[in-house]
C-alpha cells in the first residue's frame, strides 16, 4: 500500500493540470484498494454546493454538472465534520442523499475523507463498494494522505484560473489570490518571471521559445553530447557489470536513437515550448506510462527515464546563456527567493517580490523592505512552475497574490497605489525636521543596512547614523573569504559616508537563513545550531581578521561601534572581548594609529535576557534584535510558512522580554537600541517609545513613517498605551488595540492601506 501511494503521489504532482490529477487519482485508487467507485467533489463556495469533478465507476457525463447543496448528504456531512466518515452501509444513514444523475445504484460500503488546506475543506475524496464493506484503517489512511496531496493541486489550481473557466478576465470573473504573509508593505502589478534550481525538471518553467530552430539545435547538441557520455560510461563498465546491468545504458541509448523522446521534444518546441520546457513535459510524459504499470520492475525504469531527463537537461543548461531578460515591472518569483537572486535583478525593473518559502522577518524580506520592493512570503501553494510570464498583482500589506487579475481587481489596486502615493508625498513633507515626540524627548533613527546600493544620500541625510550594518552580505556574494584589506576597504566606505555619525558593524553572522556556498554549514536545525558567533569563536582566524578590518578602517573617522550577535553566554562575551583586544593590540604593535571601539551586543537569545545585568556590565552598549528573539521566544521558525502566522513581535511575551531588557540595561546606564524589523513598525515603535528604548534602528523605507509616529506622540501617551498593552493577552488585542491608536491620530495609513 505504501509502494502505490508513493507512486500515486509522485503521479499527481507531475501532473500538469488539476483535471490530469484528479482523473489519475480516481483511476488508481479504485483499483488499488479493489473498489467499485472512487470519485471528488470539490467545493465550490460561491454556489454553496460539492460538484463533481472527477470519477471512476459512476457516469462520466456528470462529471462537472451534478452538485449537492452545501451540507447536504454524506458528502456535506463529510465537509461539517471535517474528519472521514467510513460506513458500510451508506442508504441506512440518516442523512444518505440518493443522486441518480451520477448513474448511482445500491452502492452499500462508503468512506468518505475530507481535502483540506489552511482548515478549509476543498471538497471530498469517496469511494463506494456494492457490497456492505467497513474499509480498513490502513484503506481510510490511504485515502487521507492522498487528499492531503490533492489540496495542494487544488489550490494551485485556483489560483491559476484553471477551476470554473480558465482564464476568465470579464467582470463577473471569481477574485482569487493566493494568500502568503505580508514580507513588505506596498502593491506591486507587473509579469513574473521564475527563479528555479538548475538540473532540476521539476523547477523548470513553463515558457515560451524566442528562436525555435536554435533551441532545436541546443537540443540535439545536448542529446549527442549525452548519448557520448553514456558510451564512454558503458565502455568504461563493461568489465566490472553484469550483462544485465550493461543493458540498461543499451536502453538509454536506445530512446535516445528513437524517435519518440526526440520527435516530441522537437515538436514541442516547434509548437513554441522553450527546449528546456519540452523535454520537462516529454520526459514526464514518457515516465507516467511507466508510474501507472504494475510491475515493480517496469515501474523503476520511470527514475531511469528521468535521469535522462536531467542529464539532457545539465547539457542545456551549460550550452544555454544564463543571462536573463527582466521586462519592466518584473514580479520575481521562486520557490526560495535569495538575496542573491534579487541582486541580479536591475534596480529598474524589479517591483515585487514572491516567495514560496519564508516569512516576513527571512533575510530577503528584510532586503526588500530596505529597498522598498513590496514583498509577499511563504506563499505554499505557489504554483511556480506555471507562473513564468503571467500578469500578477501582489499585495505586501495583506500578503495577497492574484494571478491575471480581473479588471475590477485591477481597477482596485491602481486606487490603492494612487493613495500611496499620496501618502509618500505626505512623508516627503518630514524630511530634514527633527525626530522628537511632541513633549520634547529625542528619539535617534538609524538605518539598518549592509548593501552599499541602499546607502543612497536619503538614507544617509535622514538617519542619524547606521545602527545595524550585516557585514555577511558581502561574504554571501563572494565565492571565497573576503581578505583583510578588501574587507577593510568595505567598512571604510560605509564609515565615510556616514561619518562623524556613529556606524555599527555587527560581525559575521552567517548560518542559519544566511549560508556561505563556499563555506557550508550543513545541519537539520540551522537556527539553533553552529551560528552567529559560535562560528567566530570556533574559527577565531575568520573573527581577528574581520576585528582587524574593522579597527583600520576606522583609522581617521573614529565612528565605529563593533555589535556581536547570537550571545547567549557571558563567557562567550569575555571570550570575544579577549580576541577584540588582542586585535587592536597587534595593529598598535603594527604602528597603526587605531583606537579601541565601543563594543555591544545583540540581545537575540531569551537567554541573554535573563542575565542582562551581567552582560551590560562587560559592555558599552545593548541592541535588541527582535527577529530572532520572537523566533525564540514563541519557539516558530520564522523562515517556516506553516507556522508563519504564529510568529509576531507584538506578542505579549515579546512584550515583556523587552521591558525586563531595557529595565536591566538601567541598573548599569546603558542605553538599549532596537535593530530588529520591530523597531521599522509604527505601531512597535509606539510602544518602545513607552518603554525609554532610545533608539530605533531600521530599514530606509521605514525611517520616515516612524518618524512620522515619533512626533505626533507624547512619550507620555506612549507610556500609557504601553502600560493598557501589557495586560492583554494575545497579540491580535495589541494589534487591534495600536491600530485604533494610530487612526485616532490620523496614521491608519502607514499600517493599512486606505486608511
Amino acid at each position: 500500500m505504501l509502494e502505490t501511494l508513493h507512486r500515486i503521489v509522485q503521479a499527481v504532482n507531475a501532473a500538469p493540470d488539476l483535471d490530469t490529477a484528479l482523473n489519475l487519482i480516481v483511476k488508481q485508487v479504485k483499483q488499488a484498494i479493489n473498489t467499485d467507485v472512487c470519485s471528488v467533489y470539490l467545493t465550490d463556495f460561491e454556489q454553496r454546493s460539492h460538484v463533481l469533478q472527477a470519477t471512476e465507476g459512476l457516469r462520466e457525463e456528470a462529471v462537472g454538472k451534478v452538485s449537492l447543496p452545501l451540507h447536504r448528504g454524506l458528502i456535506g456531512l463529510v465537509c461539517e465534520r471535517a474528519e472521514p466518515l467510513n460506513l458500510d452501509d451508506a442508504p441506512s444513514h440518516p442523512r444518505y442523499h440518493f443522486v441518480n444523475e451520477t448513474g448511482e445504484t445500491s452502492y452499500h460500503g462508503f468512506l468518505g475523507v475530507p481535502i483540506i488546506q489552511n482548515r478549509r475543506v476543498l471538497g471530498v475524496l469517496v469511494v463506494r463498494h456494492r457490497e456492505p464493506r467497513q474499509y480498513e484503517d490502513t484503506e481510510v489512511t490511504f485515502l487521507f494522505t492522498l487528499a492531503a496531496q490533492l489540496a495542494g493541486a487544488i489550490t494551485h489550481a485556483k489560483a491559476s484560473g484553471e477551476l470554473n473557466g480558465a482564464g476568465e478576465t470579464g467582470a463577473q470573473a471569481p477574485t482569487r489570490f493566493l494568500q502568503g504573509r505580508p514580507g513588505a508593505t506596498g502593491v506591486a502589478m507587473g509579469k513574473v518571471v521564475v527563479i528555479y534550481s538548475r538540473a532540476d525538471l521539476d523547477a523548470v518553467p513553463d515558457r515560451v521559445t524566442d528562436n525555435p530552430e536554435e533551441d532545436v539545435a541546443l537540443f540535439r547538441g545536448a542529446v549527442d553530447r549525452v548519448e557520448s557520455n553514456l558510451r564512454d560510461l558503458q565502455s568504461k563498465l563493461s568489465d566490472d557489470l553484469p550483462a544485465e546491468d550493461r543493458a540498461l545504458f543499451d536502453a538509454l541509448l536506445l530512446m535516445l536513437g528513437g524517435d519518440t523522446l526526440v520527435t516530441e521534444t522537437i515538436e514541442r518546441i516547434r509548437q513554441g515550448e522553450w527546449v528546456q520546457t519540452a523535454l520537462h513535459h516529454t520526459i514526464e510524459s514518457h515516465a507516467r506510462v511507466f508510474d501507472e504499470m504494475d510491475d515493480v520492475y517496469l515501474r523503476e525504469r520511470a527514475s531511469d527515464i528521468r535521469d535522462l531527463g536531467r542529464r539532457i537537461l545539465t547539457y542545456l543548461q551549460s550550452e544555454t546563456p544564463q543571462e536573463e531578460v527582466y521586462p519592466d515591472n518584473t514580479i520575481l518569483v521562486g520557490e526560495d527567493v535569495s538575496a542573491v537572486d534579487m541582486a541580479e535583478v536591475p534596480s529598474d525593473k524589479i517591483a515585487g517580490i514572491i516567495s514560496a518559502s519564508g516569512s516576513s522577518s527571512s533575510h530577503v524580506a528584510i532586503l526588500a523592505r530596505g529597498m522598498g520592493i513590496p514583498a509577499v512570503m511563504g506563499v505554499t501553494d505557489l504554483p511556480v512552475g506555471r507562473m513564468e510570464g503571467r500578469e500578477v498583482i501582489l499585495d505586501g500589506y495583506r500578503g495577497r497574490v492574484y494571478v491575471s487579475p480581473a479588471p475590477s481587481v485591477r481597477t482596485e489596486y491602481e486606487r490603492l497605489a494612487q493613495e500611496e502615493k499620496r501618502l509618500s508625498e505626505e512623508l516627503e513633507a518630514l524630511r530634514g525636521e527633527d525626530s522628537e515626540t511632541t513633549d520634547g524627548v529625542a528619539v535617534s533613527l538609524f538605518l539598518n543596512t549592509g548593501l552599499v546600493s541602499e546607502m543612497s544620500s536619503f538614507s544617509a541625510d535622514e538617519s542619524g547614523g547606521v545602527g545595524l550594518y550585516r557585514t555577511e552580505l558581502p561574504f554571501m556574494v563572494r565565492d571565497s573569504f573576503p581578505t583583510e584589506e578588501e574587507q577593510k576597504n568595505n567598512y571604510a566606505n560605509v564609515l565615510a559616508t556616514f561619518h562623524p555619525r556613529p556606524v555599527t558593524l555587527r560581525t559575521l553572522d552567517i548560518g542559519g537563513d544566511k549560508p556561505l556556498p563556499y563555506f557550508p554549514v550543513d545541519e537539520s536545525n540551522p537556527f539553533l545550531g553552529w551560528r552567529g558567533i559560535r562560528i567566530s569563536l570556533d574559527h577565531p582566524e575568520i573573527f581577528l581578521t574581520q576585528i582587524r578590518a574593522m579597527i583600520r578602517a576606522a583609522e581617521g573617522y573614529r565612528n565605529l561601534q563593533i555589535m556581536l550577535p547570537m550571545i547567549s553566554t557571558v563567557t562567550e562575551v569575555d571570550e570575544l572581548m579577549s580576541l577584540i583586544h588582542r586585535a587592536h593590540d597587534e595593529l598598535l604593535d603594527e604602528d597603526y594609529s587605531v583606537t579601541m571601539p565601543p563594543v555591544g551586543i545583540m540581545v537575540e537569545v531569551p537567554a541573554a535576557v535573563y542575565q542582562i545585568e551581567a552582560l551590560a556590565r562587560r559592555v558599552d552598549f545593548i541592541s535588541v534584535g527582535t527577529n530572532d528573539l520572537t523566533q525564540y521566544l514563541l519557539a516558530v521558525d520564522r523562515n517556516n510558512p506553516r507556522v508563519a502566522e504564529l510568529y509576531d513581535d507584538l506578542h505579549p511575551a515579546v512584550l515583556k522580554a523587552l521591558m525586563q531588557v531595557v529595565e536591566g540595561a538601567k541598573a548599569y546606564n546603558q542605553p538599549v537600541s532596537v535593530c530588529g524589523e520591530m523597531a521599522g513598525n509604527p505601531m512597535a515603535a509606539v510602544l518602545l517609545l513607552g518603554m525609554g528604548v532610545e533608539s530605533l534602528s531600521m530599514s530606509s523605507g521605514s525611517l520616515l513613517k516612524v518618524k512620522w509616529v515619533i512626533r505626533s506622540f507624547s512619550r507620555s501617551r506612549a507610556s500609557q498605551l504601553l502600560k493598557a498593552v501589557l495586560r492583554m493577552e494575545n497579540s491580535e488585542q495589541v494589534r487591534s488595540y495600536m491600530e485604533n491608536a494610530l487612526d485616532e491620530m490620523g496614521l491608519g495609513g502607514l499600517v493599512r492601506p486606505g486608511k
